[in-house]
């Protein structure tokens, strides 16, 4: 298949659903599939390049920051990815367009299918739907909200990365829509022997924003002072100055280091030498940083938001972690607490967490996509199963 992607975030841009986009991307172009994507460029990475056996554009769009797309850089990127399609088509023309996120690329999605007649699939990912994260999109969600019903109702098909997200999604939209869930590539992202670190090492990785909760960090740290532990911060965002303060306000400044925005393989680097994800968010469809730590070995103190709860073994498995409100300091203190006392159990979930990724491997996801996106298949109908 010729496969056009669509997607505003891309590495070294952008936060999770970029890191998805890729894996899926590389994936087909493994398997033998023409694919390019379409992304945003940013200072020092622009124009056109060869990544992982794909063609990746990345055009101009005004946008400043790797983590943050402003609402006219999102509008701009929408422009240029027409254009830039609807001249390419005339020397290359895709079988199918692969969208990721309704919002943005889903316009640009929408228009080039419009135009040329070329189906698409959309990928949601939480942020893209109205009340997903109400803290980043409800602002300009009021005002474009009423012209996404076409753009989730034209699409070939429509998958989500977690069971909230479809669950969201549908009851919005009302149509039917399959869930696949982010990959993670567990032959490349592996640990190796899963031993003891004299000192724990607790790790955050994300946009310091309000979606990912992180001053509940600061919170829950300072009431295991007590304990040996030491706390790395991956990311950047509008809350990182506000999140130094309060360590150095409880105390915490010597045992909490601050990396700024990463590379993957520097984040991948980090996770080797780490013990616990702790990601206190409010919303999440399916983390990446969940993912990878499961790859990694790493055991999970995470909130009861969206995909998480995916990733943290259910009663009747082998336990790998703790879920709790994202609110509720004690319960995360406490489920820190129970791991880095006891090195053993610590141990235990760590190669529970490694053994759980296989679950969600690349390979297998990749596979699910190449099916939804296959040209052959029918159309989709509404959730009542028409046809």
């Amino acid at each position: 298949m010729r496969i056009l992607t669509l997607v505003h975030e891309f590495p070294p841009v952008g936060g999770g659903g970029g890191k998805v986009a890729q894996d899926i991307c590389a994936g087909l172009a493994s398997r033998g599939h023409d694919v390019r994507v379409f992304t945003c460029a940013i200072r020092g990475h622009q124009g056109q390049e060869v990544v992982d056996g794909m063609q990746v554009y990345r055009l101009r769009a005004g946008r400043k920051q790797p983590f943050r797309a402003g609402f006219r850089d999102m509008l701009l990127y929408d422009l240029a990815a027409v254009v830039r399609g609807l001249t390419m088509f005339h020397r290359w023309k895709p079988d199918v367009i692969h969208v990721h996120f309704a919002v943005p690329a889903g316009l640009a999605g929408w228009l080039l299918s419009k135009l040329t007649g070329i189906p698409y699939v959309l990928t949601t990912h939480l942020g893209d739907v109205p009340g997903g994260v109400p803290e980043k999109t409800d602002g300009w969600f009021r005002w474009v909200a009423p012209l996404t019903p076409g753009i989730w109702h034209k699409a070939r098909q429509v998958v989500a990365v977690s069971q909230f997200t479809r669950a969201l999604a549908e009851t919005r939209y009302g149509i039917q829509i399959r869930v696949i869930p982010n990959g993670v590539d567990t032959s490349v992202n592996n640990p190796g022997p899963i031993t003891r670190h004299q000192a724990p090492r607790i790790l955050f990785i994300g946009r310091v924003v309000q979606q990912k909760n992180p001053l509940q960090l600061v919170c829950t740290l300072a009431e295991i002072k007590d304990l040996n532990w030491e706390c790395v911060i991956v990311g950047d965002g509008p809350l990182l100055a506000e999140l130094r303060s309060e360590a150095v306000a409880r105390g915490l400044e010597s045992r909490m280091h601050f990396t700024g925005w990463l590379t993957q393989p520097e984040v991948d680097d980090w996770l080797k030498k780490s013990d616990v994800l702790f990601m206190p968010s409010f919303t999440e469809g399916m983390p990446v940083a969940g993912l990878l730590a499961l790859s990694m070995g790493l055991a999970m103190v995470v909130s009861n938001a969206g995909g998480f709860t995916d990733l943290v073994a259910g009663p009747d498995e082998e336990p790998n972690g703790f879920i709790c409100p994202a609110e509720d300091t004690a319960a995360f203190a406490h489920a820190l607490r129970t791991l880095l006392a006891d090195p053993d159990r610590l141990l235990r979930y760590r190669r529970a967490s490694r053994a759980r990724a296989a679950v969600f491997d690349l390979a297998r996801v990749v596979a699910q996509y190449e099916e939804v996106l296959n040209t052959e298949r029918p159309i989709r109908g509404k959730v009542d199963g028409t046809r």
